[in-house]
C-alpha cells in the first residue's frame, strides 16, 4: 500500500494533521522567548476524542479477541485436564511429549489470536465486518506495515 493509498483510506478517529517534531533550538539568549512561542503555534494539540479508539470498535476488538484467543486457550488447558482424567480413571497413558506439544500448540495460537483479534475487527464504526475478518485483516495489516515502513523511512 502506497502513502498516497493510506492517505484515501484514513480512519475516522484517526487524526487529520500530522504532528510536526518541533525544531532544534540554538542556544541564543535573547531569541529564546521567540522560539518557544513559534513551537507553541507548530504543536497541534490533538483532542482525546482524536486520540482514543471508538467505543463500537473498542467492543468489537475486545469480542473477537475473546473468541481467538479464548476457545484455543481453554482448549489448552482442557487438554491438561482430559489428560490426566484419562491417566487416572482409564489407565490410558499418553505420552507426556505430547500432551506438551499439543498444550504449546494452542496455548501459541492463543498468543495469536490476540493479534488476529485486533487485527480482523473492522475499524470502521459504521462497518460490521465479516465473521472471519480475513478482509479486516488484510486491510489493516496493510496499514500497519504502511505505518512501519514510514517510520523506518523518517528515522533513517
Amino acid at each position: 500500500m502506497s502513502a498516497e493509498e493510506s492517505e484515501r483510506s484514513r480512519l475516522p478517529f484517526e487524526p487529520n494533521k500530522k504532528r510536526q517534531k518541533p525544531a532544534k533550538t540554538q542556544s541564543k539568549p535573547g531569541a529564546q522567548p521567540q522560539e518557544s512561542s513559534k513551537q507553541a503555534d507548530r504543536k497541534t494539540a490533538y483532542t482525546k476524542e482524536e486520540m482514543t479508539i471508538p467505543q463500537v470498535v473498542s467492543q468489537r476488538m475486545i469480542r473477537r479477541v475473546a473468541g481467538f484467543c479464548g476457545v484455543p486457550t481453554a482448549l489448552g488447558i482442557s487438554t491438561l485436564v482430559v489428560s490426566y482424567l484419562l491417566a487416572i480413571y482409564s489407565d490410558i497413558q499418553l505420552p507426556p511429549i505430547a500432551v506438551l506439544l499439543v498444550n504449546m500448540g494452542l496455548f501459541g495460537l492463543g498468543v495469536l489470536g490476540i493479534t488476529y483479534g485486533v487485527l480482523s475487527a473492522s475499524w470502521d464504526e459504521e462497518k460490521v465486518g465479516s465473521l472471519l475478518g480475513l478482509r479486516e485483516f488484510n486491510t489493516n495489516w496493510g496499514r500497519m506495515v504502511a505505518v512501519w515502513r514510514e517510520t523506518r523511512q523518517k528515522n533513517s
